[in-house]
């Protein structure tokens, strides 16, 4: 049923398109490409999955890596191009934080008592942790001044190379540890798997229609903010990061729904360690073929981070789940989420300071952003 509900969704992909043509007003085209931003990414995970039944678990794990973050990736840059920086650090915290207390938290409200993986557990809230402490080499220096001046940016990248190196050793063991689990079959197409080329043409497919989408969705993002009286910053970390993996939300809470409570945690807290050691860097390298971002957090979003981490491998030390912890994650989120209400953007000081500091890559002071692209 699911399934077939996000089969329908797709036509939601074309139809914003073709509005993005006419004035339609930016509230309903925000809303629009964010529903359509959910079933291309289901689509994405759809076809990574198929394909690695033909790669192998080494090459399979690693498009699921690369391409599961995609609808993520795309929206990031695009806002790193808008010139949207808080945008783009407050979606990626968002998705860590969304991860391991939203999801993790329903698919344990929803499954109830179960067993976790405590070592995978511990592992991946190891890495988010490492990240945090990381990161906090580019985000202390930008707690005052210009959050964006290019030496924070330099400072960033060797931090986001090391990110990576850690990401790559980790899911090389992951990938040793789990290989009885990725049996791949001799023959993929008796399991109901896509061929290989079908998967790869689809999966190409959704990676440019959700290019094109998520541009539409930063494209209307400021406008969307100023009609809901929102704060970009809120509407970032959680209303961005939960579209940018709500396919994969959906399937860690059926998953747990059908009583495999070890694989709907391993999903959440798996995806939250790879936000924090994969995506987050990859999206700082990338950044310096548009305009070089740093990574520089706020000092809630380096304490929620940190503090939801903390928070969760509390309360999941056992490795066990229960409904009840599962509402206490889920709590945790609420808080956090009113937090991010009540901080709103940056300080105005703040954005005098940056606006005061001169960047090449930066239209003259007034220029819409829209005008530099």
């Amino acid at each position: 049923m699911t399934r077939r509900i996000l089969t329908i969704a797709l036509l939601l992909a074309p139809i914003t398109i073709v509005l993005s043509f006419l004035n339609v007003g930016s509230v309903p085209m925000f809303i629009l490409a964010s529903a359509a931003l959910i079933p291309l990414a289901w689509l994405i995970g759809e076809s990574t999955e198929h394909a690695s039944h033909h790669t192998g678990p080494g090459i399979g794990g690693f498009l699921n890596a690369s391409f599961g973050n995609a609808p993520e990736l795309i929206i990031a840059l695009f806002a790193v191009s808008a010139g949207l920086t808080d945008v783009v650090r407050g979606s990626l915290v968002g998705s860590v934080i969304g991860n391991i207390l939203l999801v993790l938290g329903a698919a344990l409200a929803v499954g109830g008592r179960g067993r976790l993986d405590r070592l995978s557990s511990l592992v991946s809230m190891g890495l988010v942790l490492f990240a945090t402490a990381l990161l906090l080499i580019p985000s202390i220096p930008g707690f005052t001044g210009d959050p964006d001046r290019h030496s924070l940016a330099v400072i960033s990248l060797p931090v986001a190379i090391v990110l990576l190196l850690v990401y790559v050793a980790v899911t090389w063991f992951s990938l040793r540890r789990h290989r009885a689990l990725h049996h791949v079959s001799d023959d993929p197409e008796m399991m109901g798997a896509w061929s290989l080329r079908r998967s790869l043409v689809v999966l190409g497919g959704a990676t440019a229609v959700t290019v094109w989408v998520a541009e539409i969705l930063v494209g209307e993002l400021e406008a969307f903010a100023e009609a809901a009286g929102l704060s970009e910053f809120f509407i970032a970390i959680v209303i961005v990061a939960i579209v940018g993996n709500a396919a994969e939300h959906g399937g860690a809470v059926v998953v747990a729904a059908r009583g495999n409570i070890k694989l709907a945690g391993e999903i959440a807290m798996a995806s939250s360690a790879q936000v924090a050691v994969f995506l987050i860097p990859a999206v700082a390298i990338f950044s310096w073929a548009i305009d070089p971002l740093a990574l520089s957090f706020r000092p809630i979003e380096i304490a929620a981070m940190g503090g939801a981490t903390l928070f969760a491998a509390i309360i999941l030390f056992g490795g066990r789940s229960s409904t009840c912890r599962g509402f206490v994650l889920l709590l945790a989120y609420v808080a956090l989420a009113t937090a991010f209400f009540i901080a709103g953007d940056r300080d105005d000081a703040e954005h005098e300071k940056a606006s005061a500091a001169p960047h090449a890559h930066l239209s003259s002071p007034g220029t819409p952003w829209t005008a530099k692209r």
